[in-house]
């Protein structure tokens, strides 16, 4: 029997900077398929026709006021905003400890101060979509989506690979 590998520590960094100590939770962008229902005569019942990727979004949680933070809002680049995750998951049963890191960019979509009142926490959530992502574990890219320049990689399989070459790009 094995045990799960769980996420033990983690770290986040904006445009290189380091929130070590700063930044209390992050939930990383779901990948979900944008799917369209498809029946045709003759079919006994209907398909999901896989029409591409969703969008992405990363939402991070942080202790208080960050300043640097405020200072990316409004970008005018679609990837005018670097964020890199890179989090520690250990088995308990082996001990072996797993890197896993995930590279967006885009830009702030939402920076939530939360509610300001004295002696209560002043947690500060920031929202930013992503027009790039990239999840390695123990330095191999796992997953690799570039949504401007139509490159989607998984497992190594550059799955539009084919599509770029029918549109000429």
């Amino acid at each position: 029997m094995s045990l799960p590998r769980k996420l033990k520590n983690f770290n986040m960094f904006g445009d290189g900077e380091s929130y070590l100590g700063q930044v209390a939770s992050v939930k990383l962008p779901v990948l979900t398929r944008a799917m369209e229902e498809y029946r045709g005569g003759g079919m006994n019942g209907p398909i999901k026709i896989d029409m591409g990727q969703n969008g992405l979004e990363i939402e991070s949680k942080f202790g208080g006021f960050m300043r640097s933070v405020l200072r990316q809002y409004g970008v005018t680049r679609h990837n005018g905003v670097q964020l890199r995750y890179a989090g520690a998951y250990q088995r308990d049963d082996t001990g072996a400890v797993d890197a896993v890191e995930v590279v967006m960019r885009g830009r702030h979509e939402e920076i939530d101060m939360g509610d300001a009142k004295a002696g209560d926490d002043t947690e500060f959530t920031v929202k930013t979509a992503c027009s790039y992502y990239k999840l390695s574990v123990n330095g191999v890219v796992e997953i690799e989506i570039d949504l401007v320049n139509m490159i989607e990689i998984v497992g190594g399989v550059d799955r539009l690979s084919e599509q770029r070459r029918a549109v000429g790009t």
